[in-house]
């Protein structure tokens, strides 16, 4: 039987967090979705606290983006206020909606969650 170790709450809160993201991205949308990627989130998330960086990826078959940020900590991720990032998404949707002369978000969110760390 494999050892197994468990985090206290406190540890977990300062051991680095990935945040993990899944978005619908159709094959005619992904530049535009690269692009606000580029102009938006980037700029915003660099300025934050506790950001280490990120990766996207992109499913050709599944039309689905994996976006994969990493944070110190998850205490430093989960203190930047939700109305702040409320903002920066908005910015983001309104960015890809003049880009593509739609009235809607093409990007629906499928998955939202995180990965810890295994020692």
């Amino acid at each position: 039987m494999p050892n197994l170790k468990a985090l206290t709450v406190d540890s977990y809160q300062s051991k680095m967090v990935i945040e993990e993201l899944r978005l619908k991205v159709p094959a005619d949308v992904k530049a535009a979705w690269l692009n606000a990627e580029r102009e938006i989130w980037e700029p915003w998330l660099s300025s934050q606290d506790g950001f280490l960086g990120r990766q996207l990826f992109w499913d050709k078959e599944k039309e689905e983006a994996l976006i994969l940020v990493n944070w110190e900590s998850k205490k430093l991720w989960k203190s930047i206020p939700i109305s702040e990032v409320n903002v920066v998404q908005q910015k983001f949707e309104n960015n890809v909606k003049a880009a593509l002369n739609v009235s809607e978000n093409p990007f629906e969110l499928i998955y939202e969650g995180e990965l810890d760390e295994q020692r």
